[in-house]
């Protein structure tokens, strides 16, 4: 069976399921979950715990053994699996089939993975573990979910702070959950229950935040100029590969050209979203962004790529003498601010 994260509390103060899979790229909420079950299980006797790691030179066979072994006083086990890599291979793929269609009832086993590609989602193994046992996919904290995050946080440890002290914390820690669990704790730590200034918020917080190339784009698409100026500071200062960088603005203005001269052809957005692979959360950004961006400056911001390009290849051009991150920083500018949708 499959359960939700925000379910799981409820689940483990009714039962214990011999098997649980935690699938997540979320590393704090994947180990909070991880605890739960760990407690819950030495709660009801599974004393002894017995961990094996999934790694190149693994022997599938240690699974089994794992799970018919048993201490000299008889103590039931709590057994863990951790997948870093999330692909088994064949050998584990039917390991893993075989392990589930034979549980251990005086076992517990707790499989920990990151969260899985489309393809792996449909595998046999896969399947096998989700109907043996409780399968938790936790997805990630995406930005717009992360005030009321934040918020809930805040309330379980008797505190809160008004929409601009969250919205601080967000700006310092965006894309790095687990430092926001540990800022959170500081300010519980400092201050007492009640509502927290600004001024206090601000003093605490360190900015921790964690930038993601892909996610400056979303920015760029949702005309956050303030934050897409913050995200390539930061990309900046944590010494990401400029050509990456510039290789996804670039990939994101294609994309945006090629939509813009389909709807000048007269087809739908909607076809068009889905031919270009724009899914998720990405489709109304594009469709923001195209109402804001017209072809021609959509053409000329894919020629000031090309020039940014030449110029981290050491090729500088008459127009950009300067630094390349700044050339960059003002062509993510002018598509972010963009101007009012004229005829291409």
């Amino acid at each position: 069976m499959q359960l939700r994260i925000d379910a799981l509390d409820a689940h483990l103060a009714k039962t214990l399921a011999p098997l649980y899979v935690i699938a997540s790229d979320e590393h704090l909420l994947a180990l909070e979950a991880a605890d739960k079950i760990r407690r819950a299980a030495r709660a009801k006797g599974y004393d002894e715990r017995e961990v094996l790691s999934v790694e190149r030179s693994f022997k599938w066979g240690a699974l089994l053994a794992a799970s018919q072994s048993q201490s000299l006083f008889g103590e039931r086990k709590l057994i863990e699996l951790r997948i870093p890599g999330g692909k088994p291979g064949k050998d584990g793929g039917q390991a893993l089939q075989a392990y589930a269609s034979s549980l251990n009832p005086d076992n517990v086993t707790l499989i920990t993975l990151p969260k899985l590609d489309w393809a792996s989602q449909k595998a046999a193994w896969v399947g096998a573990l989700q109907q043996a046992g409780v399968y938790i996919d936790i997805p990630m904290v995406e930005r717009s979910q992360l005030p009321n995050w934040i918020g809930v946080r805040l309330a379980a440890q008797q505190q809160s702070a008004d929409r601009a002290g969250i919205d601080f914390i967000v700006e310092r820690v965006e894309g790095n959950l687990l430092a926001a669990h540990q800022e959170l704790q500081k300010l519980a730590l400092l201050h007492p229950p009640g509502k927290l200034s600004f001024e206090a918020i601000h003093d605490a917080v360190l900015n921790v935040a964690r930038y993601d190339v892909f996610k400056l784009n979303e920015a760029m698409l949702a005309g956050d100029a303030a934050r897409l100026v913050r995200m390539l500071e930061g990309l900046k200062g944590e010494g990401e590969a400029l050509p990456l960088v510039l290789w996804a603005v670039a990939e994101e203005i294609r994309t945006l050209l090629k939509l813009q001269t389909g709807l000048s052809q007269g087809q739908s957005l909607p076809a068009l979203l889905k031919q270009h692979r724009v899914w998720g959360p990405r489709e109304k950004l594009a469709e923001a962004a195209l109402r804001r961006l017209p072809m021609a400056l959509l053409r000329q911001a894919l020629q000031e790529a090309a020039s940014i390009d030449r110029m981290v290849k050491g090729l500088r051009s008459r127009k950009h003498a300067g630094d390349p991150w700044d050339a960059l920083l003002q062509l993510g500018l002018t598509l972010a601010r963009g101007r009012a949708r004229t005829a291409a």
